[in-house]
């Protein structure tokens, strides 16, 4: 129910019919450092009462806006393996029942389940990452939060519906951009992101990917964010996104027809300072309402 002395994201999560529906993912397993990304669905709801549902900048209030909350799959003492079709099961009925489904959470395990819940045949799917890393580590000791985009291409997506933005220096291997470039996925580097600015750089992404795809799927890895911005992002890096360039993608990914589930993943809460990772994941959400609303 809507506080009407302060009207907040949070206020707006109902039930019933909605445009917009997200659910959380508690998967922690499985992680290249431990952490406890099982804690961030419940961080990021209380974050939605921080967040007003007006945009003074803009001009426009969300106020109306239908967004339905559908818990959380209990993956947290399960491998990605292991989850991967229980949060299959959970999700895809969500993308095929709302206008946007948001996946939470979790570390970047859970990115592979989302995409296959949209298209379980990955061959009409094409996947946007804004991600420090390629996340194209060996899957020789099985899949993990290191992995999901190499796991995705073993299960038959094809490279070149895939598109990576933010890429880092001094976070991934030589071995990893090559089996990109081998595979057929386009790259951004976070220097491309700079030289061509950030929005333009996704706006080219997702063009690129509306013309091979029917749908697409869009993963925001929450280190693609300068580490001292976001101290709860452990795999963050310096010289990462600025919070405002993170927003600002955001809406514009929002805004896309094509984009149909996104996920939002790598938080740790026990790792954020004063909140600070906690509000940049709530603005997040409300930046992808409003960028939904101009669909």
């Amino acid at each position: 129910m809507q506080n009407k002395d302060w009207p907040n994201i949070a206020g707006l999560v109902a039930g019933g019919k909605a445009d917009i529906a997200f659910i959380g993912a508690t998967m922690t397993l499985g992680c290249v450092t431990p952490s406890a990304y099982h804690k961030a669905p419940a961080v990021f709801r209380k974050s939605l009462k921080r967040i007003s549902t007006y945009d003074l900048e803009a001009g426009f209030d969300l106020e109306g806006t239908s967004v339905r909350d559908y818990g959380d799959i209990d993956c947290t003492h399960l491998s990605p393996a292991e989850g991967l079709v229980p949060i299959v099961e959970a999700f895809r009925p969500l993308t095929q029942d709302h206008g946007l489904a948001v996946l939470i959470g979790g570390h970047n395990g859970v990115t592979r389940a989302g995409v296959t819940a949209l298209d379980p045949n990955l061959q009409n799917v094409g996947l946007l990452t804004l991600d420090a890393h390629f996340d194209l580590r060996t899957t020789k000791d099985g899949s993990a939060n290191g992995n999901p985009v190499r796991c995705l291409l073993e299960d038959g997506l094809p490279g070149a519906h895939i598109v990576q933005i933010g890429i880092a220096p001094f976070a991934n291997s030589r071995t990893m951009h090559q089996t990109a470039l081998d595979a057929g996925i386009t790259v951004y580097t976070m220097a491309d992101c700079r030289k061509n600015g950030v929005e333009q750089t996704v706006a080219t992404g997702l063009q690129y990917l509306s013309e091979k795809c029917d749908v697409i799927y869009v993963d925001f890895d929450i280190d693609v964010i300068e580490r001292a911005l976001s101290p709860g992002a452990p795999g963050g890096r310096a010289g990462g996104f600025t919070p405002l360039e993170f927003f600002a993608a955001t809406r514009l990914i929002g805004s896309h027809k094509k984009v149909k589930a996104v996920d939002l993943c790598e938080f740790d809460p026990d790792l954020d300072v004063s909140d600070i990772t906690a509000l940049i994941a709530g603005r997040w959400f409300a930046e992808l309402l409003m960028g939904y609303h101009s669909r």
